[in-house]
């Protein structure tokens, strides 16, 4: 059957499998994605039916799998490449950022680069230093990458066909923490654009936006909120860069209010863009300040106090309240 209900990571399995199988030039490359299956068996049973040359074990070494992905690229190849943990992407930021990025422009579009890298972001899984952290910000800023994060089964299939489909580089944010959420995934549908964004709830009163792991605290907010009278939409924005703006105005101007809600830090943060953004485009319409719930601009911390740290149900109705006095 086409329509089945799938995991996040069934369904990110079935994706890359179906590429797999469609494409000759897909590759899957990082630490223990082949006999392992990766950490948190994304890439399970990949390498035994398609092979060690498709499904490649490499060393533990992001930089060197991230520029060996940029000469694949080069040579007519699609490498998805895997990074362990966010934390662990920063030894290839150099390589992502002054190569990955930049090549099409600098080749005066001649060259492509459709390299797609995978990154389980975010917290909240009671993980240890380097192992939990929201760094999309720090890639959403670069121009000549895209950045999108899903936030259930159906738009992680889709939206890492359309990433690996794509000849620009995309930054893929898997949130980690809602890895095993279900829900039915149809591998027939015909998707609809990868950066635009998507009503996960209708409402009047204020509008909630937000990305990955941050939609399902969303809509929880709001089914508490409505409890109390107050209607809420919720906007799953799918993608940080580029982001659909268009669809954020639509939003406000009917809701008036908005409040961001992410687990990266507030400070300097995808928030901030769309709280400026929206404040030019909406000023006439807004009944009171953009309002963002994030991460404290701190370290992120050891796991027992992560749950102080991250954005919870408390912290995004409070901004509700406060958005709603105005």
């Amino acid at each position: 059957m086409a329509a089945e209900k799938l995991s996040i990571v069934k369904a990110i399995n079935a994706s890359l499998r179906t590429a797999l199988e469609t494409d000759p030039k897909v590759l899957i490359m990082g630490e223990d994605v082949g006999k392992l299956g990766g950490v948190f068996r994304v890439t399970d049973g990949l390498q035994k039916d398609f092979g060690e040359d498709r499904v490649i074990d490499t060393p533990l070494a992001e930089s060197g799998i991230v520029g060996t992905a940029i000469g694949l690229a080069l040579r007519g190849y699609r490498p998805v490449v895997e990074i362990q943990f966010d934390g662990f992407v920063f030894p290839a930021y150099d390589q992502i950022v002054t190569q990955l990025a930049k090549m099409h422009a600098r080749a005066l579009g001649k060259i492509k680069l459709p390299v797609v890298i995978r990154i389980p972001y975010g917290g909240a899984i009671g993980a240890v230093e380097h192992h939990s952290e929201s760094p999309e910000a720090l890639f959403a800023h670069v121009p000549g990458l895209k950045c999108v994060s899903p936030s259930n089964a159906a738009d992680a299939y889709w939206m890492l066909q359309q990433a690996i489909q794509s000849d620009d580089p995309v930054i893929f944010f898997e949130p980690k923490r809602r890895y095993h959420d279900r829900s039915e995934v149809d591998t027939e549908a015909i998707p609809g654009p990868l950066h635009a964004a998507r009503t996960a709830r209708q409402g009047t009163d204020l509008t909630l936006a937000a990305y990955g792991p941050m939609v399902k605290t969303c809509l929880e907010a709001a089914a508490a909120a409505e409890e109390e009278g107050k209607s809420l939409e919720v906007l799953d924005l799918r993608s940080m860069s580029p982001i659909d703006f268009d669809a954020i105005q639509a939003s406000v101007e009917k809701t008036r209010r908005l409040v961001i809600v992410h687990e990266a830090p507030v400070f300097l943060g995808t928030g901030s863009e769309i709280a400026a953004r929206i404040t030019e485009r909406c000023f006439y319409h807004l009944e009171a300040p953009v309002l963002r719930v994030g991460g404290y601009h701190a370290p992120y911390p050891p796991s027992r106090l992560e749950d102080e740290y991250l954005p919870g149900l408390d912290r995004v109705l409070d901004a509700v309240d406060r958005a709603l006095a105005y």
